[in-house]
C-alpha cells in the first residue's frame, strides 16, 4: 500500500492512494487552511469507522442477518500536549432491521478483536477503544 500526499496552495493538500483515488486534506483557516477537506486525523478517525463497518456488514451476512442500514459513529479524545495522540475512542454500530443481539454482539467482538487492522494499529499504541451498539427494529 502506498499513498502520495502533495501540497496544493497554504495548507490544502491532495492525497492520492494506491487504488487511483484521491482526498483533499486540509485544516482550519486558524491553523492557515482553507476548511476544504478533511483533518488528517479526522482521516485516521474515519478509517477506524470504516473498517470496523466492513467487517460487521460481512460477519452479519454471513450471519444471515437480516439488516436495513449499519450506521457507525466514532468519537475521539486527544492529548492536549504534542503529539496530539488519540487516547480514547468510542465506537457506536447502529443496526437497523432484524438482527439478534448476540450475533450482533459476537460480530463486534471479531472486528475488534480479529478483523480490523485500523482499530488494532491505534490499540497497539495505547488508546483505549470501547464500542456500543443500538439495534433499531
Amino acid at each position: 500500500m502506498k499513498v502520495s500526499v502533495k501540497l496544493v496552495e497554504g495548507m490544502t493538500f491532495i492525497a492520492e492512494t494506491s487504488s487511483g483515488h484521491g482526498i483533499v486534506i486540509d485544516t482550519k483557516p486558524e491553523y492557515g487552511g482553507k476548511n476544504l477537506g478533511p483533518t488528517p486525523m479526522e482521516l485516521v478517525l474515519t478509517g477506524i469507522a470504516a473498517c470496523t463497518a466492513f467487517d460487521i456488514a460481512v460477519i452479519l451476512r454471513k450471519m444471515r442477518q437480516s439488516f436495513e442500514s449499519l450506521e457507525v459513529k466514532a468519537s475521539a479524545e486527544r492529548r492536549e500536549e504534542l503529539p496530539r495522540v488519540f487516547t480514547r475512542i468510542h465506537i457506536e454500530y447502529i443496526v437497523k432491521g432484524e438482527v439478534e443481539e448476540e450475533k450482533l454482539k459476537r460480530a463486534i467482538e471479531l472486528s475488534q478483536e480479529k478483523y480490523c487492522s485500523a482499530s488494532n494499529t491505534v490499540k497497539k499504541g495505547g488508546v483505549v477503544v470501547e464500542t456500543s451498539y443500538k439495534i433499531i427494529r
